[in-house]
């Protein structure tokens, strides 16, 4: 009787531990960047196309009124700023159709779309600063550009195309946060890793997703150069990890946009001083964009500037995009606005 009991005892505990490892495997696995043990809710793997495109050298109104004009069910938009007329047509076209529109804009911008029955705006002094839109549950856009005639036809700017429900999905929940005037404040991006055709790529939320945090990680890792094209950039700690860098001979390369480069919080002098190969802009409008890449290899780009007001009061987002051929059409641009945007007074 006894020996019953214990051998009955023996197989519950044996199938408790394979369980509970099975359990293990299926809440665990191994990022492959990080090394780091993460919940396999949170790593996503899709098939997905990432698309983009550079202004003013591309047409950047055409792509994204064309890609609006894809919606079927709705279209949700979050600009900064909204003058472009083809986009404008884009969104009305779509309403006319009995299609969901909806806008968020800046309030400081709303005037221009006052009229528009679809749009609102923030309701507080600091920025709704994105620049993004959400398809149908299916696509996003991303990146620097506001879709305005300065910054499609003048400005250094990038613009993404995303096919992906997950980046979808976390667009969307930030959209609708926006929409219900939650501004500064919302919910942790769920599910901020995703894998599209190989592509790795990571979404955040400033300021609920501490941005600057996941940008000063993602330059961490940097073992080989460091390259930047900054519209505004004032930011100690993400500054801190480009000055180390250099330090330990990674070279680190960058433009900065001319206006507020002399100011007392700009990084230009420090890097400049410390012996980081850094140039202004000299675009007769502005340069940008608000990207950084890493190693020939990772991207990081979206509505973030490296600035205290970004990181802790804006409304943004950020992509962290690790690919080689992504990458390669942002060194692309990098060396162009180097050669043709740029100068070292």
């Amino acid at each position: 009787m006894k020996k019953t009991f214990v051998l009955a005892l023996l197989m519950i505990f044996i199938v408790g531990i394979y369980y509970f490892q099975e359990d293990i495997k299926n809440s665990l696995n191994t990022d492959r960047i990080s090394g780091k043990a993460t919940k396999v809710i949170d790593v996503i793997k899709e098939e997905g196309v990432v698309s983009v495109y550079f202004c003013p050298r591309e047409d950047c109104e055409e792509m994204l009124s064309n890609f609006i004009l894809t919606a079927e069910e709705y279209a949700y938009c979050a600009f900064f700023d909204l003058d472009l007329p083809k986009v404008i047509n884009s969104l009305n076209n779509l309403s006319s159709r009995g299609i969901d529109v909806k806008i968020v804009v800046d309030g400081d911008n709303y005037d221009i779309v006052k009229e528009l029955n679809f749009a609102r705006h923030d309701n507080r002094s600091a920025y709704m600063h994105n620049k993004f839109c959400v398809i149908d549950g299916k696509r996003i856009s991303s990146g620097s550009m506001n879709p305005t005639k300065s910054c499609a036809y003048k400005n250094n700017n990038n613009l993404l195309l995303v096919d992906s429900r997950t980046l979808a999905e976390n667009y969307e929940k930030e959209f609708q946060e926006l929409w219900n005037y939650e501004f500064g404040k919302g919910e942790k991006t769920e599910y901020p890793i995703v894998y599209l055709n190989g592509a790795r790529i990571e979404n955040y939320f400033c300021p609920e997703d501490e941005c600057s945090k996941h940008v000063k990680e993602a330059l961490s890792k940097a073992e080989k150069s460091i390259y930047f094209m900054t519209f505004s950039f004032t930011h100690d700690g993400i500054a801190n990890i480009l000055l180390i860098k250099n330090d330990e001979g990674i070279p680190v390369k960058g433009v900065f946009e001319k206006r507020g480069s002399g100011s007392e919080y700009s990084k230009y002098k420090v890097l400049s001083f410390q012996g980081a190969d850094v140039r202004l802009d000299n675009n007769s409008a502005v340069m940008h964009h608000k990207v950084f890449i890493i190693d020939n290899r990772t991207v990081i780009t979206g509505s973030f500037n490296p600035s205290i007001n970004a990181d802790r009061s804006n409304d943004e987002n950020i992509l962290i995009i690790e690919d080689d051929n992504i990458t390669k059409r942002f060194i692309e641009e990098f060396e162009y606005v180097w050669k043709n945007y740029s100068s070292y007074k």
